[in-house]
């Protein structure tokens, strides 16, 4: 199994991702705690309505059974005080006798107000349980008839309801764009230090690579370095100096894709890595087309296949094979499958492995997967990821691009 090694950025990367789950578990404590200290609030603010309306129910009760005239007290500081709460009475029959605080428009027709007021009500039956009143004989104090107060919440109530669902819908809106905002600064600012960095080091790289292109020319001349392959394996490492420093130029600039033939690109980078590897380790590429094209940026394309296949190496050590498989898929898409027969990775490592700063190596800066990811993804519009990883068994990449 291969060892993690964690890198000073990865780290960083781990106590963001601590600090977002932090953050969160602390939001939803908030929020849930507005939530149900406003409950507390509406189920107090409820129990003083339904009062209310049982003592504006009491108050039509006792006007409607007594006779005596002295009850103008009762009429103006109760029955005509409720002006928040929407009522109505109602008799047996289920006909409305009166209401208060219903929303009627006084230039409505009888019957557009007898079809809201209907509605109303089958709102108020669904809310609460009716409060009765017993219709009685001043005289023989008996029970002659029935009427029921319905009611709902106030306007005020419906609203503290609704409140800490609102306040939450604007602070999560808020947060969500927040998060936006901070991913696409994080972003640009990687970009920066991607671009940053590349432009650097194909800059560096230029005065050596001019250096070495002289010296060479010496060498050429110099007979004692005739006929010994040594000059041509040198000027073949310039040639692959001055490819490096093109893909680095090319970071942060948009590179022009251009019809290729992928099985001649693969090939190319086959042909230079298998001296360079282990002659136990065996690099293979079959496709049933040596034809396929698609639209990609050589150089950068190359890289891609270089780092996965230097990957492949390393999980491997030094025996093993390295498949690559070119196929022809549908809708005009073709799929690069390389695979190794090295250590795999488990489920942890694969989630991971695209990170910047992630490596299983003891050496690196785990740099190579989160660049090749940039340039499939963010140059060519495609896709790479793990097909598939066993531990002990090997490992597949894939590189979705579009044919051309």
């Amino acid at each position: 199994m291969a060892k993690t090694v964690r890198l000073a950025s990865m780290d960083f990367y781990r106590d963001n991702t601590n600090l977002k789950w932090i953050i969160l578990v602390v939001s939803v404590i908030i929020s849930v705690g507005t939530i149900y200290y406003t409950n507390i609030l509406v189920e107090q603010l409820k129990e003083r309505e339904k009062n209310q309306v049982r003592l504006f129910a009491k108050a039509l009760e006792y006007t409607s059974n007594d006779t005596d005239n002295n009850i103008l007290f009762i009429t103006e500081e109760i029955i005509y005080k409720n002006n928040s709460i929407p009522t109505m009475l109602i008799d047996e029959k289920d006909k409305i006798v009166n209401f208060n605080n219903v929303d009627i428009d006084s230039l409505w027709s009888p019957r557009q107000k007898e079809k809201e007021l209907q509605k109303q009500l089958k709102e108020m039956k669904r809310a609460y349980p009716p409060i009765e009143i017993l219709l009685k004989d001043p005289n023989t104090d008996e029970v002659f008839g029935k009427q029921y107060v319905y009611y709902k919440n106030s306007f005020l109530l419906t609203q503290l309801i609704a409140y800490p669902y609102i306040q939450l819908s604007v602070i999560a809106i808020f947060a969500f764009i927040s998060y936006l905002a901070f991913n696409y600064s994080k972003t640009s600012e990687q970009n920066r230090v991607w671009v940053g960095l590349a432009k650097e080091t194909a800059h560096q790289l230029g005065t050596p690579l001019s250096s070495l292109m002289a010296w060479v020319e010496m060498l050429r001349e110099d007979p004692d370095f005739k006929g010994k392959g040594i000059v041509e394996e040198l000027d073949k490492d310039i040639r692959k100096l001055r490819v490096v420093t093109e893909r680095f130029s090319s970071i942060g600039s948009t590179p022009t894709l251009k019809d290729e033939n992928i099985y001649q690109l693969i090939n190319n980078v086959v042909g230079y890595l298998q001296p360079r590897v282990s002659s136990k380790i065996s690099i293979e590429v079959y496709t049933l087309s040596e034809t396929i094209r698609a639209r990609v940026h050589a150089p950068l394309f190359e890289w891609v296949i270089e780092n996965l296949c230097k990957n492949a190496v390393d999980a491997m050590g030094s025996t093993g094979t390295i498949a690559i498989k070119i196929l022809r898929g549908s809708e005009g898409k073709v799929f690069i499958d390389i695979s190794d027969t090295g250590k795999g990775m488990n489920k942890s490592v694969i989630s991971s492995a695209f990170k910047p700063g992630f490596t299983t190596k003891k050496r690196g800066w785990g740099l190579g997967l989160a660049l090749a990811k940039r340039i499939i993804e963010l140059y060519h519009q495609g896709k790479i990821f793990v097909k598939s990883s066993e531990e002990n068994q090997g490992t597949t990449f894939r590189i979705e691009l579009r044919s051309a």
